[in-house]
């Protein structure tokens, strides 16, 4: 299936493309081997320390093959409060990159408003895929704009992800 269509167009702000809500929310992906660059940030009581440092790097090396898909986005696995794990979506393996692949359904719900309501939403996301008769095996964020963006757009949109099969 393929994914939502996202106008990346990011003349505006030079940086992040604003997001087509509609295209990402409440929709389903199917995802068989989806190939990733995945990288780890570390973090002190979930302060991103190298994130700069790990997204350059990436960057570059998917650069370097011109592996960037037509939409590409970044899912992040925030798993503690000292490590995020980031996943580059990708058309082709990447050398000296860590691949993952990622495979089965998926849906994705937008939300909307400051960073820190993220633990508000991943329980709204729970609920959610409960309330459509599905169990959530894994939870990623998408984070659509930058701080920055964010401000100038006047709306921080992050997409939630949710493994459902």
């Amino acid at each position: 299936m393929k994914l939502a269509e996202t106008n990346y167009d990011n003349r505006e702000t030079g940086c992040c493309a604003r997001l087509d809500v509609e295209a990402w929310d409440e929709t389903e992906h199917v995802w068989d081997r989806k190939p990733f660059v995945k990288d780890r940030v570390r973090k002190l009581f979930h302060v991103p320390l190298n994130f700069g440092t790990v997204v350059e790097r990436d960057h570059q090396k998917i650069e370097a093959v011109e592996g960037y898909p037509r939409e590409p986005f970044t899912l992040a696995d925030e798993r503690s409060r000292w490590s995020t794990d980031l996943y580059f979506t990708t058309d082709r393996e990447i050398p000296d990159a860590t691949m993952e692949h990622l495979s089965g359904t998926f849906v994705s719900k937008v939300f909307e408003g400051p960073y820190g309501d993220a633990g508000k939403w991943m329980e709204a996301m729970k609920a959610w895929v409960r309330a459509r008769g599905q169990e959530p095996e894994h939870i990623y964020f998408y984070y659509a704009t930058c701080p920055k963006c964010a401000k100038q757009f006047g709306k921080n949109h992050v997409v939630l992800f949710a493994k459902v099969a």
